[in-house]
Order: C-alpha cells, then sequence, then structure tokens
C-alpha cells in the first residue's frame, strides 16, 4: 500500500495543531514539512518553533524535507525534532556523502530530493547510502502546482536502478498528487506520496487520504 504523507503547507496555520490531529487521525502514514529558506527557493515558510508545534500534535512520524541553503546547518536544526526522514536537494549539497552519514548519525534515516530537471542517474554512486528519494513532480516553492507527467518515466527509471543497487530504498513523489494520478504512480513504483492541497482542501480528508492508499 502507497504510504500518504499530507504536506502542513496547505494546511491551516492559524489551526494547525487540529489540522495534523485530523490528518493523524484520518490515517495518514507521516506528517510532511516543507523547510524553505526564501534562497534556495523563492518562499520562506517553517522554522524550529513551528516544527516544535507538529511535533507536539502530531501522532504520526515528521518527514521534513529541506528546500534549503546550508544543508547541514538545517539538519542540525531540526535533528532534535526526531523526524523519521530528512531530505535535501542534491542541486544544492556539494558533499552528499558527508551529509547523509550526519543525517544517520542522529538515528534519522537519509533521504535526497530530485528536482523536475534533475535525472535519477545523477543518484547512480550514492543510492545504496539512502533510505529514500523524493521526486519533485512540481517545481518547488509553492503548494498547488499542477502535476508535471514526466515524473512518471523518472520513477520508472529509479525504480529499475533501486532493485539493481538498493531495493529497500523508497520512492516519494511530492507535487500535485490526487486520485486521477495516484494509480499511474503506484503503477511506477511509488511507495510513498506527498498530497498538500488535496487533502486539505478536501471536505473529509480521512477519505481523501484513503484514495491515495492504493
Amino acid at each position: 500500500m502507497i504510504q500518504v504523507a499530507p504536506s502542513i503547507l496547505s494546511a491551516d496555520f492559524g489551526n494547525l495543531a487540529c489540522d495534523i490531529e485530523e490528518i493523524c487521525k484520518g490515517g495518514c502514514d507521516m506528517v510532511h514539512i516543507d523547510v524553505m529558506d526564501g534562497h534556495f527557493v523563492p518562499n520562506l515558510t517553517i522554522g524550529p518553533v513551528i516544527v516544535s508545534a507538529i511535533a507536539k500534535a502530531a501522532t504520526k512520524p515528521l518527514d521534513i524535507h529541506l528546500m534549503v541553503e546550508n544543508n547541514t546547518f538545517f539538519v542540525e536544526l531540526f535533528a532534535p525534532f526526531k523526524p523519521e526522514y530528512i531530505s535535501f536537494h542534491i542541486e544544492e549539497e556539494k558533499h552528499p556523502h558527508r551529509l547523509i552519514q550526519k543525517i544517520r548519525s542522529y538515528g534519522i534515516k537519509p533521504a535526497i530530493v530530485l528536482n523536475p530537471n534533475s535525472t535519477p542517474e545523477e543518484l547512480e554512486y550514492i543510492l545504496a547510502d539512502l533510505d529514500m528519494v523524493l521526486l519533485m513532480s512540481v517545481n518547488p516553492g509553492f503548494g498547488g502546482q499542477c502535476f508535471i507527467d514526466s515524473v512518471i518515466s523518472k520513477v520508472k527509471r529509479l525504480d529499475v536502478m533501486r532493485q539493481r543497487l538498493n531495493p529497500k530504498c523508497l520512492i516519494e513523489v511530492d507535487g500535485g498528487v490526487n486520485d486521477k494520478n495516484i494509480q499511474s504512480l503506484k503503477d511506477a513504483g511509488v511507495d510513498v506520496v506527498v498530497a498538500g492541497s488535496y487533502i486539505f482542501k478536501h471536505q473529509n480528508r480521512a477519505q481523501a487520504i484513503k484514495s491515495l492508499q492504493l
């Protein structure tokens, strides 16, 4: 079954604790947290004060996605909240092996993110060291964007590569995920989906989550 990680970027931040409790009770598998620094992407989102509040409200593991410059600084900032995963963008990191080791030293599972214009083949030298790869199916920075269809072929190529190098590595997709494209994502080899607008704008959030858990 595909795991679902609702992105709290689409939640009501004036009612954040209630929204998080609702998606956790509604059957989500993880809570996805988009950390943006206003430099790597043109948006500024969540700092440690908010993540602390999220950690207290959530009854499911945290999945922290760093869209930042200076990844090491942010890993050290958020590691104390003990998320299940911390993911960082390969496009920004000069020393990915070192950062992977640092994340793992905290007892956290390391993941790498690929932007829509990056290729799975860039990860061949490092895939064996990862617990998850996150493929962006929109350009990072803002929620509510349309799904980029070409990510399906990227998932398939990554799936072939991981079967050869690291079968336990999960494939996650983030951006524009909904009930219309979830079957194609599953067929391609996706294990985890991040969905923000689709879940938080749905009248029945538990039903929206369940519709993605194929």
